[in-house]
């Protein structure tokens, strides 16, 4: 059977590469959010969650695990890097590291539950799509 492959089966990039991409596109928007606003942002949110979705369709069947725990761990590193260069951004008043970071991830705890539950949800539309082609 050689039809046109669905966008369930287009995943073909390893774990590795899906989370590079993933933590630069992240940094790029967090860099982009902060020279226009001055803080981290809805535009930040929106590209989060878009992230999520896009790095769970790029990867291979093999590393869904990898992808699956992705999300909080990029929002966590970017968040780090953030209150380490540039804390006012996260939480105006906040100067130590770890309050500012769970400022920022409380800010944005949102765009996190969507963006992770929206991941699994392709992850796991994919595993079931790719079990069924194999069993037929």
């Amino acid at each position: 059977m050689s039809g046109a492959r669905t966008l369930w089966e287009e995943g073909h990039e390893p774990g590795r590469q899906v989370v590079a991409l993933g933590l630069a596109l992240t940094l790029t928007v967090v860099v982009l959010d902060i020279a226009v606003d001055g803080r981290v942002g809805p535009v930040f949110d929106v590209a989060f969650v878009l992230m999520c979705l896009v790095v769970a369709v790029l990867v291979r069947p093999e590393d869904f695990f990898t992808v699956g725990v992705l999300p909080p761990l990029v929002m966590l590193v970017s968040f780090v890097l953030v209150a380490i260069s540039l804390p006012h951004a996260l939480a105006p008043s906040e100067t130590a590291l770890v309050p500012t970071v769970a400022n920022g991830l409380a800010d944005h705890a949102v765009a996190l539950g969507i963006g992770y539950a929206g991941c699994l949800l392709c992850l796991a539309i994919r595993d079931q799509f790719l079990r069924g082609r194999r069993s037929t």
